[in-house]
């Protein structure tokens, strides 16, 4: 076997070699390529000629140093899993391609000392601005965190005492929506689920569900009022707790679609049917739920406007053009699908799904439960 010496790979064209060639002086060729200097045609014709000949690629890192700009935004999320997330990325992604910029997505899996961690890619360069969503606004650091590094924007959530812009949703409008909804179709025991307390999603879809049982006149029960978390297996959790009542609710208003299809999954496995037995309002309206059996009434609130509005104002935000204190809206709207229909002969779910086995013989007479209520 004849061994060969290792052949040498080609130096890297420089943009020296250009300069050379284009015979311009180095710094002209830099600035053209920076997009900092404004050249005769015929002399932009020599140096892109010049280019071309020699294989030129400019060194976009370098380039980015120069400007001190990395021409990249990040988007901090919790769950990039999350389907309402995950369509926010995808709007945002698109923006950021229209507006010259790339989106570099960090998933915090839900652990505040990574968001604290990708906020401080700012101060290395790695990203100009952060779009920011947390289910941590109360955590040590994260607000000193965001007004050190700046050019962060709170999208959906709010952290206390950061000096940033906010997009939220209108969540008390949607929570007053699903429940007067609710209403509408005659429920009167209804029941709110939430994520955490401390999320002013929760605290403000709450609002509005309070508002609509007050203008109802009918009171608020204490009792009817959950925040287990925004999965799935919190809404399976939550309905382990409302069954177990003396007086389960007609209905529930939950505060995001993926803890409704939890509540969905237990219920089916309990032996009752939606809405027969039990109707359900969620929030966020994402993918799909327009497809399950009922499909799901909702509060709608668009993805894709969190994604380019967010990036819309955090690149105003980078060019000086919006202020630090700056609060938008997305509005929201009820999406009337499957989920809801009146009481079943004012019954709730534990009376309604024993009577298929317990139902009376057409000439008994009707029998009263430990409620009062007939059966």
């Amino acid at each position: 076997m004849v061994s060969r010496a290792p052949q040498r790979r080609p130096a890297a064209v420089t943009i020296r070699d250009v300069a050379a060639a284009a015979r311009l002086s180095v710094t002209a060729v830099s600035r053209h390529f920076n997009n900092r200097i404004v050249l005769p045609a015929d002399t932009v014709a020599r140096i892109e000629a010049a280019a071309n000949e020699l294989g030129y690629r400019p060194n976009v890192t370098a380039r980015r140093l120069s400007l001190g700009s990395s021409e990249s935004l990040g988007f901090v999320l919790s769950d990039i899993a999350y389907p309402f997330f995950s369509s926010i990325a995808s709007a945002a992604e698109a923006e950021c391609a229209r507006l010259g910029y790339s989106l570099v997505i960090f998933n915090s899996r839900n652990l505040a000392d990574n968001e604290i961690a990708h906020l401080r890619r700012i101060e290395n360069a790695q990203v100009d601005g952060i779009l920011f969503m947390t289910n941590h606004p109360a955590a040590p650091d994260i607000a000193d965190t965001i007004n050190r590094v700046r050019n962060v924007v709170l999208l959906d959530e709010n952290v206390p005492n950061a000096q940033a812009p906010r997009l939220y949703a209108r969540n008390r409008k949607g929570g007053r929506l699903a429940t007067e909804h609710l209403l509408a179709a005659g429920h009167r025991r209804i029941a709110y689920v939430g994520g955490h307390e401390r999320l002013i999603s929760s605290s403000e879809r709450l609002a509005g569900y309070r508002e609509a049982l007050e203008a109802a006149g009918i009171p608020v029960d204490p009792a009817l009022i959950l925040f287990p978390g925004y999965e799935a297996e919190n809404g399976e959790a939550a309905f382990a707790v409302l069954d177990a009542l003396n007086e389960p609710p007609t209905a529930i208003f939950v505060a995001a679609d993926v803890v409704a299809l939890g509540i969905i999954r237990r219920a089916r496995a309990a032996g009752l049917s939606v809405p027969r037995d039990l109707s359900l309002v969620g929030f966020d309206d994402i993918p799909n739920v327009d497809v399950i059996d009922p499909p799901l009434s909702t509060i709608r609130q668009s993805a894709e406007a969190f994604g380019v509005r967010g990036v819309q104002l955090l690149v105003g935000l980078l060019k000086g053009d919006l202020e630090e204190e700056t609060i938008e809206f997305v509005d929201v709207e009820l999406v009337k699908r499957g989920s809801v229909a009146p009481p079943r002969l004012r019954r709730h779910w534990r009376t309604a799904s024993r009577s298929a086995q317990t139902a009376p013989k057409a000439d008994a007479r009707p029998k009263r439960t430990s409620m009062g209520k007939k059966t």
